[in-house]
């Protein structure tokens, strides 16, 4: 097992599988004028990670989360200007990560609120990179599988997608770039238990809550 730099920074990646794209219909029309020309990034910031294990607490008012099941990148040495064919050398492990989203049905505007909310990225251990080729990762929520996704779906596979980031901006040492998740993806409810695996990487676990007010003083408990 690799020791994981927790304090890196975590970079996602949206419109990176053939199903979300057919979900989402066409990018031509408003808002978006267009689908992106470079992979859309956007930032998991510090207070979103979580360990294995945990009980992810929603924001108040929230009542469902959406699960987006991903595989994270986990950089070995600063990566800038890769080519695809040697892009992966560059990696020294992944992990396995839920990418927790409140439902929000718009790419059009940064869903800071929707996708940053504390522990919004369960996040397994760092584990030798496996043969990412044939990697298949299922959800399962509550015992029942609700979800399996390959990474043959990948619009921009692991090593090109890393190769495209690398052309306009340096990656450094620890830092993580989750390969995708899917547009709607399944969602989980107040005490669901989630668990993802995939073969040759593990799994990981964890629980949903919801935010516990305080009836006499209205203040978090």
């Amino acid at each position: 097992m690799i020791t994981h730099n927790v304090g890196a920074t975590v970079y996602g990646v949206i419109l990176n599988d053939t199903v979300s794209l057919q979900k989402i219909g066409t990018l031509d029309a408003a808002p978006y004028q267009g689908a992106p020309q470079a992979p859309a990034l956007y930032i998991k910031p510090a207070n979103t990670r979580a360990a294995g294990g945990a009980t992810v607490t929603l924001p108040r008012g929230a009542t469902t989360v959406e699960v987006g099941a991903t595989l994270g990148l986990v950089i070995g040495s600063a990566a800038a200007r890769l080519d695809a064919a040697n892009a992966l050398e560059a990696v020294c492990g992944v992990v396995l990560a839920a990418d927790l989203s409140l439902p929000h049905a718009s790419y059009y505007r940064p869903a800071i609120r929707e996708k940053c909310f504390d522990g919004s990225l369960p996040i397994s251990e760092v584990l030798p990179l496996p043969d990412l080729s044939t990697l298949v990762i299922t959800t399962e929520i509550d015992g029942a599988l609700v979800d399996s996704r390959s990474l043959a779906d990948l619009i921009r596979p692991p090593a090109q997608l890393l190769a495209d980031v690398s052309e306009f901006m340096t990656l450094a040492a620890g830092e993580v770039l989750l390969v995708g998740v899917r547009y709607q993806a399944p969602q989980a409810g107040e005490g669901s238990r989630v668990r993802l695996s995939a073969a040759g990487v593990g799994s990981l676990e964890f629980s949903i809550a919801a935010e516990k007010i305080a009836a006499d003083t209205g203040v978090k408990s």
